[in-house]
Parts: C-alpha cells; structure tokens; sequence
C-alpha cells in the first residue's frame, strides 16, 4: 500500500462520525481523570515536603526536597493510626456483611415469598428515604445509651445493619432472575431458604459486590455518628483521628496530609481490588433496566 493510500484510509477513519466520538470521548474521560488525580497528587506531594519548603510559601508540582519522617512517625513510632484502621475496618467490615445479608433476605422475601402485607412493607421502606438521617439521630442515641452499648462497635453497626438502598436495589435485582430457575429448584425439592443460598445470592454476585462497596466506603468514612457514641481514643475510627491529628498538628499541613492519605490509601486499594465486580454490576444494571 502507497503512502497516499494509507494517508488517505487515516484521513477517512478520522473523518468518521463514529471515531470522532469515541477520540472526543476518551479525551472527556482522561480530562476527568487527570482533574480527580490532581488533588490525590497535592496531598501527597504535602505529605512529603519539609515543614522548612513549606513554610517558604509558593507551589510545586514537585517539592525540591523530600522526607518521609511523617511517614515514619505514624506508621512505626506511633502506631494508633493501626488502633484506628482496625477499628474503621472492623466497624465497616461488620456493617457491610449484616447490610448485605439482612437487605438480600428482606428483598428475597418481598419478591420470591408470598404472604400479605409485602406492598405495604416495600412502600414504607421506600417512604423511609425521605426522612432525613438527622431525624433519627436522639432516638438512637437514646436506644443505644439504654441498651449500655455507648463506647462500643456495635453503638455503630446495629443502627446501620439494614438500609431502605439496598433493599430496594436488590428488590429489583431479585425481580429480573427468571422465575423458572426457582419453580425447577422447588420441583427438585429446595426449600425457600436453600433457594435463596444456592441460587438466588450466586446469581446476584455483581449486585451484591456494588452495594457492599457502596456500604463499605460509607461506613468507613462515617465521622457524626461514630464521634456522638465514642469517647474513648483507642475506640476512635479513622476519620475521628484523622481529625483529632488536625486540631492538633493544625499549622503542620504535611502531618495533616499525611494522616489524610493513610485515611484514604485502604479505600483505594479496595475499590482497585473489586472494580471488575463493580462495573459488572453497572453494566448488568443497565441492561436489565
């Protein structure tokens, strides 16, 4: 092939409608991208600037000096910020599985098992969206303080261990698989229960993957609720330290950046480990709905 022909075979691909989206496409989505990694760049560029660069004023891509003695300090010398994490990811890990089993048994109910009232259940669980969350702040923390559970996990697992969101997610899900996988199922002798943990929970493994990230990273980044039923710093989650370092390090920005990143670093290895799970579900999503 001349060069003229494969210039010209060039030029028609980029004059196609078609290319011409998909490169306008692509630059959108890379721009986006670039635009959501300048912040995560800014802190962790602080986090690792001298407090003697930092206090010359001025902005750098690029700090002219590095250290990672605040690094150090948390991760070797003062080891709370473990206490935290393991706290936050207890709390989270907790409140995302009684989430994901309490919703998934309340949808399967509502839309595979049939008793009276099933209605009226759904529409006052999705009435529930909008009460707001301050509304019910006194009264849990009135139930909780009766039950003796202030200071403790589950002052922050059980108000959460159910949610209309996933109920309603999971309701819709529930209602896309095929009924003749549960009339087969019935007629090889599977009770209700095995039906639900055999074929219906396996079936809705992309679902449930995006809701527990969605669950997950909302309990981990809980900061009013943790901070009304804690008062004990070796009980405190991530964002409550993470806060506490602020108003103590308050003119030390590569203190508080630090601490932000080692906030933010388990959140992001979590979303990279589960991504193919949650895009799965977006896609399976949009293609039911």
């Amino acid at each position: 092939m001349s060069n003229a022909d494969t210039t010209q075979s060039l030029t028609d691909r980029l004059t196609d409608r078609d290319t011409q989206y998909r490169i306008a496409l692509y630059a959108v989505m890379y721009g986006l991208a670039v635009v959501f990694f300048i912040p995560y760049w800014r802190m962790f560029q602080l986090s690792v600037t001298p407090m003697s660069v930092l206090s010359q004023g001025g902005f750098n891509w690029i700090p002219p000096e590095l250290t990672f003695a605040v690094w150090q300090r948390y991760l070797v010398e003062e080891p709370i910020i473990y206490q935290w994490a393991f706290n936050t990811l207890t709390i989270a890990s907790i409140t995302t599985f009684l989430v994901l089993l309490v919703d998934s048994m309340i949808a399967f109910s509502i839309t595979r098992l049939d008793w009276p009232g099933q209605g009226a259940i759904l529409a006052v669980i999705m009435a529930s969206f909008m009460i707001p969350g301050y509304v019910n702040i006194i009264p849990l923390y009135t139930l909780i303080n009766d039950l003796g559970l202030m200071n403790s996990y589950w002052a922050i697992i059980l108000p959460f261990a159910a949610g209309p969101l996933g109920v309603f997610l999971l309701v819709q899900f529930f209602r896309d698989i095929p009924e003749e996988l549960e009339e087969a199922a019935r007629l090889d002798g599977f009770s209700s229960l095995r039906i639900y943990a055999r074929i219906i929970l396996p079936l809705s493994t992309p679902i449930l993957t995006a809701l527990g990230l969605f669950v997950f990273i909302w309990s981990w980044n809980q900061f009013l609720w943790p901070l009304i039923v804690l008062n004990d710093d070796a009980l405190y989650t991530l964002p409550i330290g993470v806060v506490t370092l602020r108003d103590v390090n308050a003119l030390a920005p590569n203190v508080i950046m630090t601490s932000l990143a080692l906030a933010s670093l388990p959140l992001f290895i979590v979303f990279l480990l589960f991504q193919d799970k949650l895009i799965s579900s977006v896609q399976m999503q949009a293609g039911t709905g």
